[in-house]
């Protein structure tokens, strides 16, 4: 597996990268409608675009990340501790709004997001690697229109870009 060229975004051949925007949270609540898809309590919302071109390997290496990420405290209060040592959740949403591109004009160009049906599987075998690692995982609905409500804790924000099964 070749690791795919990234270029400046003012390049046309520029590909984006599997991206997650990570946020450390108090809770977070996924509805469609009245329905409540997913919810947490403590831990992390993942909200989580797939490009085109992305495969298992930038799955699987963003669910390994994700999983071990230590953004949270320790006794000495530094962000010492993953969601691995301590009770919390991950609540994992799809959003291929993620990979726009703003390059031109005022309305954003989505053509690097993948389509849904390549998008579909990759996101779902983010929650499968999330769950095997034994982390509680609930998810957003993919492809529906959601409503997330959240408590940021921190606030605590990351953006992970993963490509050609490595972490940028």
């Amino acid at each position: 597996m070749g690791v795919r060229r990234h270029r400046l975004a003012t390049d046309i051949r520029y590909i984006p990268p599997m991206r997650a925007v990570v946020q450390r949270v108090r809770n977070a609540t996924v509805t469609v409608g009245d329905r409540t898809v997913g919810s947490i309590g403590h831990g992390l919302l993942v909200l989580v675009g797939v490009a085109s071109g992305d495969d298992d390997d930038d799955a699987d290496v963003l669910a390994r990340k994700l999983a071990g990420l230590r953004v949270f405290a320790d006794e000495e209060g530094k962000t010492n501790r993953s969601l691995l040592e301590l009770p919390g959740a991950v609540l994992v949403v799809s959003q291929f709004t993620l990979l726009a591109s703003t390059r031109k004009g005022r309305r954003p160009s989505f053509t690097a997001a993948a389509s849904p049906e390549a998008a579909a599987p990759l996101v779902g075998r983010v929650v499968e690697r999330l769950r095997e690692s034994g982390l509680v995982v609930e998810t957003g609905a993919f492809g529906e229109q959601m409503s997330i409500e959240l408590v940021n804790d921190g606030p605590f924000t990351l953006v992970i870009d993963v490509t050609g099964g490595a972490v940028l």
